[in-house]
């Protein structure tokens, strides 16, 4: 496909590395060339000042049956999304990724209620002051928060230990998403009995805390690690573990995407500091969980433990290796996927870095 920038800020080239790298044709615009940037291209993504706009699109020509993409916003000053398309009414405009207006509402924020999140999970649903008036009451001065929309496996087990371990941590909070997750995911009501049994059995009494929270998982990535940095640090977290792929989907974001983005935000933007941790496995060798930091072994010794894996095998009934998760844990998930309809099974694909 070919596509025409008008604008070599930052929207413009983020979304040229991105088309570049999907294989498409791309051209960005300098003030000199913006009618040549233009011409015969399947798309034009308008990404300059609103300010400068109307110049820009008078420049660019008659844009007739061209596929405009507006990512403007007009915050300080400028024309709004349809004077755009009014302005360039012989191409099909289309608004997105800058679709804020220019009216910011403030003041005392109220909270009307928590959705159904507090009734159908009473045990788990907790709010930020909740859970650090918890924190407090344990006494607990360095806490380690783990995010997860998944029933605990081996490897997320690992991951929470070697947090604790590490930073020597008082205790650790387990934070499952309590909203919608894509189809196949397991429900909440299944995770949570999974979990507890886990910490239950596999962690000491009194070091971790079962908490969950009323929001839907939105695949962001990296940017999506930062606001579950922001949750963390909300509710009195020092740390936030990050591991491979967090809040990914499929292979659209590098396995460890989440980690470089807060390389690259202000140092001191952040109270909750970021745990980095790498790849988790089983190794035969060692005889248990290790990490690419603590195991010294060839590939050929290691078992890479992923959810994807664990619910493509559950949802088949096939055998899970006794490596990836405990058999409590196992028992409870099995009874979930053998009490589910034929139509209500969700064909699991590997793919990305799960299919390793």
């Amino acid at each position: 496909m070919q596509i025409g920038i008008l604008g070599g800020g930052r929207v413009g080239v983020s979304l040229a590395r991105r088309w570049t790298a999907a294989g498409h044709d791309v051209t960005i615009s300098t003030r000199d060339t913006i009618a040549e940037t233009a011409a015969d291209k399947d798309v034009v993504l308008l990404a300059v000042p609103a300010a400068a706009v109307g110049e820009v699109l008078a420049a660019a020509g008659a844009l007739e049956g061209t596929v405009v993409i507006d990512a403007t916003n007009n915050l300080s000053g400028g024309p709004d999304g349809a004077a755009i398309a009014a302005m360039a009414s012989r191409a099909h405009v289309v608004k997105a990724f800058n679709t804020v207006g220019n009216t910011f509402i403030s003041g005392p924020i109220q909270v009307l209620n928590y959705s159904y999140f507090d009734k159908e999970f009473p045990e788990t649903f907790r709010t930020a002051m909740q859970i650090r008036e918890s924190i407090e009451k344990h006494g607990w001065k360095k806490v380690v928060a783990f995010q997860t929309r998944n029933p605990m496996h081996r490897a997320h087990e690992e991951l929470v230990r070697m947090a604790m371990d590490r930073e020597k941590a008082d205790g650790a909070v387990i934070h499952m998403l309590l909203g919608k997750l894509k189809p196949g995911d397991i429900p909440a009501d299944v995770r949570d009995a999974a979990i507890r049994k886990m910490v239950e059995l596999y962690f000491p009494p009194n070091t971790v805390e079962i908490t969950g929270y009323g929001f839907d998982m939105l695949y962001a990535g990296p940017r999506e690690a930062v606001l579950h940095a922001v949750f963390r640090q909300n509710m009195g977290a020092t740390h936030l573990i990050v591991g491979r792929d967090h809040a990914g989907v499929g292979s659209y974001y590098g396995p460890f995407d989440a980690h470089h983005i807060f390389d690259e935000i202000p140092e001191d933007s952040l109270e909750t500091r970021p745990l980095k941790i790498d790849w988790t496995f089983w190794c035969y060798k060692c005889g248990g969980m290790a990490s690419a930091r603590t195991c010294p072994h060839d590939d050929a010794d290691r078992l890479l433990v992923s959810g994807t894996k664990l619910r493509k095998w559950l949802s088949e009934g096939a055998e899970v290796p006794a490596e990836f998760s405990r058999p409590e844990v196992l028992a409870i998930l099995r009874e979930y996927y053998e009490g589910l309809a034929a139509h209500e099974r969700v064909e699991v694909k590997l793919s990305g870095h799960s299919a390793r």
